[in-house]
């Protein structure tokens, strides 16, 4: 989730986390239609970026998440996206292991961000 989107899931997101900076998984980031949407890779170079944030009450944050992202937990398989824990790493050199959505649907019709940053994706 982009803190800096300005919308509602947004705003819950900001009120029930702390910001713990700016990271990287190791993936490839689709542009879906008017969202994102990451795949996970074993190349090295190929880098998502966003934003890595510890949630406080952390059930029903998640529950308003993958609500939010599509994610069914008893039907993962025709879930928009899935929930997992991937290996994050931060601009300070530490790295976690967090929850993270990835896309559960084929991406032949999307448009590859090859910066990985979402936020900043102007070039393709």
């Amino acid at each position: 989730m982009l803190q800096s989107a300005n919308n509602a899931m947004s705003k819950f997101l900001i009120a029930n986390s702390t910001h713990l900076g700016r990271a990287y998984c190791i993936g490839k980031l689709y542009k879906i239609t008017w969202f994102p949407g990451a795949v996970l890779s074993e190349n090295q170079t190929e880098k998502i970026y966003g934003t890595l944030v510890k949630l406080h009450d952390v059930e029903n944050v998640l529950a308003h998440l993958d609500d939010y992202e599509g994610y069914n937990s008893n039907n993962a398989t025709s879930s928009l996206f899935i929930r997992q824990k991937n290996r994050i790493y931060t601009e300070k050199g530490i790295d976690y292991n967090a929850w993270m959505y990835i896309y559960n649907q084929k991406t032949d019709e999307a448009t590859r961000i090859l910066s990985g940053d979402f936020l900043n994706h102007g070039a393709f």
